[in-house]
C-alpha cells in the first residue's frame, strides 16, 4: 500500500492506531482550509514530510493507517528554497473541493476527514471550564481536561437536503425544484438544504427547512443517503431525501435572505449549473433523473 491509492480503495474512518506512523503511511497536511497533495495529486507519506510533525490518527485506507497534521496557514504559498510548498517537498496546496474533483469518493471522504480531525483539535486547545490545556483521548475522536476532566468529543452538524419534484403538465416530464443560493458557489442551481436543530429529527428538518426557504409542504419524503460535506465546515453530514411537493400547483416563494431564486425545471431540461458530480446534491439529482426515465 501507498499513498498513491485511487479508484477501489476503502477508507474507513478511526482515531485509534497501534504504533507510530510508518515512513510509507499516507498522509495528509492542512494549513487553513487546505491540504496538501503530491506535484501529481497523489496523497503524500509521512517519509515526505519533516521529521517531528505532530501526526493525529485520521483512519485506515486499504487497512493501512492515514495520519494528518496541522500546517500553518502561511506555509501555502511558494518558499524560497523549501519546495513549492514550504515542506521541502514539490507538492501542492488545494482546497477540499478542488482536491475532491481531482480523486475518487474514498479519497475526498479521507481528505475532508484530514479538514475535520485538524480543524477541530486546533479549535478544541484549551478546556472552556477551567482553561488548562486538553489532551487526546486515546482512541478516541474526543479530548478531556487533565484538571477538571471535562469530555470534548468531535462533534458532527447534520444537515438535510431534498430534492422536490412534481408532475409536469400533460405529456412531459416531472419537474425538479432547483434553488440558488445567496453565499457559497451562487452560481449554481442546487437543491433546497439546512442544519437541523438540536432536538429535532432529520425528517422535521427537510419538512421544516424546505417550508421557510421555499414555502412548499411535502410528501413522500424518503431517505436517499448521506456524506461528509468539509466544504461547509468541519463535522458537517448533509442527510440526503426525495420528496414530491404536496399542491402540485404551487410554485415556491423564497424567503429572501438564503435564496435568490427558486424555479421548477423539467427533468429533460435541467440547468447546465448543477452541483460538481462528487456531491450527494449531484447524486440526488441525477438518481432523480434516472429514476423518471424509468
Amino acid at each position: 500500500m501507498t499513498a498513491a491509492t485511487g479508484a477501489g480503495a476503502r477508507f474507513v474512518p478511526g482515531a485509534g492506531h497501534a504504533g507510530p506512523p510508518a515512513p510509507d503511511d499516507p498522509a495528509l497536511l492542512v494549513a487553513g482550509r487546505k491540504l496538501l497533495v503530491g506535484a501529481d495529486g497523489r496523497f503524500l507519506r509521512i517519509a515526505d514530510l519533516p521529521a517531528g510533525t505532530d501526526w493525529m490518527p485520521l483512519g485506515t485506507l486499504d487497512g493501512v493507517p492515514v495520519w494528518g497534521a496541522a500546517r500553518p496557514a502561511e506555509h501555502t504559498g511558494d518558499r524560497p528554497g523549501g519546495g513549492e510548498d514550504g515542506t521541502g517537498h514539490p507538492g501542492r496546496w488545494l482546497s477540499w473541493r478542488a482536491l475532491a474533483a481531482e480523486v475518487p469518493e474514498p479519497l475526498a471522504a479521507l481528505a475532508g476527514r484530514a479538514l475535520q480531525v485538524v480543524t477541530w483539535r486546533h479549535a478544541h486547545r484549551w478546556c472552556g471550564a477551567c482553561r488548562a490545556e486538553l489532551a487526546d483521548v486515546p482512541g478516541e475522536s474526543a479530548r478531556r481536561c487533565p484538571d477538571c476532566d471535562l469530555y470534548v468529543p468531535m462533534q458532527l452538524s447534520p444537515a438535510v437536503l431534498v430534492a422536490i419534484t412534481r408532475p409536469g403538465p400533460a405529456g412531459r416530464p416531472d419537474e425538479l425544484l432547483l434553488v440558488r443560493h445567496s453565499y457559497g458557489p451562487t452560481e449554481l442551481w442546487a437543491l433546497v438544504a439546512g442544519f437541523v436543530e438540536a432536538g429535532e429529527t432529520l425528517e422535521a428538518a427537510a419538512h421544516r427547512e424546505v417550508g421557510e426557504e421555499v414555502g412548499l409542504a411535502l410528501d413522500r419524503l424518503t431517505y436517499f443517503g448521506s456524506q461528509p460535506w468539509a466544504m461547509s465546515g468541519p463535522g458537517v453530514l448533509l442527510a440526503g431525501f426525495t420528496a414530491t411537493a404536496a399542491d402540485p400547483t404551487a410554485e415556491p416563494v423564497i424567503d429572501g435572505r438564503e435564496l435568490t431564486q427558486a424555479r421548477w425545471f423539467p427533468l429533460d431540461a435541467l440547468p447546465a449549473e448543477l452541483p460538481p458530480a462528487y456531491s450527494i446534491s449531484r447524486w440526488l439529482i441525477d438518481a432523480t433523473v434516472t429514476a423518471a426515465r424509468g
